[in-house]
C-alpha cells in the first residue's frame, strides 16, 4: 500500500474542513490555497469525498464545502479509502473475493491478510480530530529551552 499524492492531498482538505465552523460552509479556492494544493486537483478530490458522503456542498453566494459530520466520526481510513479506493497491500487483495490463481498456495497470503487488517485497523482507529489534535499540539511550544528557562 502506497499512499498516493491524492489520499495525502485529501487528508489535508479533510482536516482544514475540520478547523472551519461546523455550519460555515468554505469556498473551495480558500481550502486550496491555504493547502497549497491547485484548485483544480482540489476540485477533483472534493467530488470524491462529496461522492462518498464525507462532505456536503453548496452553490453561490456563500457556498463551498463544509463536513457532513463532525471530525471525530471520520477515520483516516475512510477518507483514503474514499480517495484512494482499496488501501490492500497486495493486488490480489484488492477485491471483495481473492480470485488470483495461486491463492489456495500461497505460502505469503495469510501473511498478506494479517498486513492487510492490521493496517486498516490502525487507519480506522484515528479519526480526522486526532489528526487537528496531533497538529495543534506539536504547534504549541513546551520546550524550556525556548523560553530561556
Amino acid at each position: 500500500m502506497k499512499v498516493t499524492t491524492k489520499g495525502r492531498y485529501a487528508l489535508r482538505i479533510m482536516v482544514d474542513l475540520a478547523r472551519q465552523p461546523s455550519e460555515a460552509f468554505t469556498p473551495l479556492k480558500e481550502i486550496a490555497e491555504r493547502q497549497e494544493i491547485s484548485e483544480k486537483y482540489a476540485e477533483m478530490i472534493i467530488g470524491l469525498l462529496g461522492k462518498a458522503g464525507l462532505v456536503f456542498s453548496s452553490r453561490g453566494k456563500g457556498g463551498g464545502y463544509k463536513l457532513a459530520k463532525p471530525a471525530d466520526k471520520y477515520s483516516v481510513g475512510s477518507v483514503l479509502k474514499a480517495s484512494e479506493g482499496s488501501l490492500a497491500p497486495v493486488t490480489c487483495l484488492e477485491l471483495p473475493e481473492n480470485i488470483c490463481p495461486n491463492a489456495g498456495r500461497c505460502e505469503a497470503l495469510p501473511m498478506w491478510k494479517e498486513l492487510d487488517r492490521r493496517i486498516d485497523e490502525y487507519l480506522e482507529s484515528v479519526s480526522i480530530s486526532d489528526l487537528v489534535r496531533q497538529s495543534d499540539a506539536s504547534k504549541s511550544c513546551t520546550c524550556i529551552e525556548a523560553h530561556g528557562i
